[in-house]
């Protein structure tokens, strides 16, 4: 139940949705005082969720951009968490633009940092039947050089409470003894790290898909709007309401 109301809160959370909805009520709404409140807030919202300025300096202090691993040292595992593929309609699997989590993964395991995989992503679709991520990245992983007997996968988790609680059980089977490299993208570790230490895993926080990292700004970024960053914010946002979501039902 709790994984079908965040897929449905992910909806109402996204910003362009509220200026979707507060236009629609300043077109239906007939007294002019109110529609002309209705009005400056849907400016003063769109202008605030599209400055690349003020999205970029919160991403910039929220997210985890540098590793805490020490890189002359080998650690036995690796998690790396989904969310980076998924099927298309012919059950194909697809990476998507945060597979730079795939692509750490593949260099830490490569430089001989951690001995092993662990991929922990399941099926995030909430009304189709589709094969868990984590079988096409395992496949990915094997044709990227990596040997099959160094993988694990975890093809059931749906979020990341979920990702913790099974990446627990894989570790606790084979006896391994952590830290573990817990890499995602950077501004989902913050959330990721206190699920993991409330599972009680010892993990090192190892950032990808690190968007926020040159603080130079032109122009057009601290006053031109950017629909790119309007979309953008449903990252974050999804992830600071997760945060209390957690604490709210004690995962955290």
């Amino acid at each position: 139940m709790f994984f079908v109301l965040s897929k449905m809160a992910t909806f109402f959370l996204q910003p362009f949705n509220w200026l979707v909805f507060l236009l629609i009520i300043w077109l239906v709404v007939k007294n002019k005082k109110i529609k002309k409140r209705i009005l400056i807030t849907l400016l003063v919202l769109f202008f605030l969720f599209s400055n690349d300025y003020l999205h970029s300096e919160i991403e910039f202090w929220y997210q985890i951009n540098q590793s805490t691993i020490d890189t002359s040292k080998q650690y036995e595992a690796g998690i790396v968490l989904g969310g980076f593929a998924s099927y298309d309609k012919n059950k194909v699997g697809r990476f998507n633009p945060v597979c730079d989590r795939f692509i750490e993964t593949n260099k830490l395991y490569h430089q001989g940092i951690i001995k092993k995989i662990i991929i922990a992503s399941g099926s995030a679709s909430v009304f189709l039947k589709e094969p868990g991520e984590a079988d096409f990245v395992a496949e990915q992983f094997i044709l990227a050089g990596a040997k099959k007997e160094d993988i694990y996968i975890d093809n059931k988790s749906r979020n990341t409470f979920e990702n913790a609680q099974f990446s627990k059980k894989i570790v606790d089977s084979l006896h391994l003894k952590g830290p573990f490299v817990l890499v995602t993208s950077a501004f989902h570790l913050p959330r990721a790290l206190l699920v993991f230490e409330k599972a009680g895993f010892p993990v090192l926080p190892y950032p990808a898909d690190v968007r926020a990292y040159d603080r130079i700004y032109s122009f057009t970024e601290y006053f031109w709007p950017s629909m790119d960053v309007l979309a953008d914010w449903n990252y974050l946002i999804k992830e600071f309401v997760g945060i209390a979501a957690y604490k709210l039902t004690g995962k955290l």
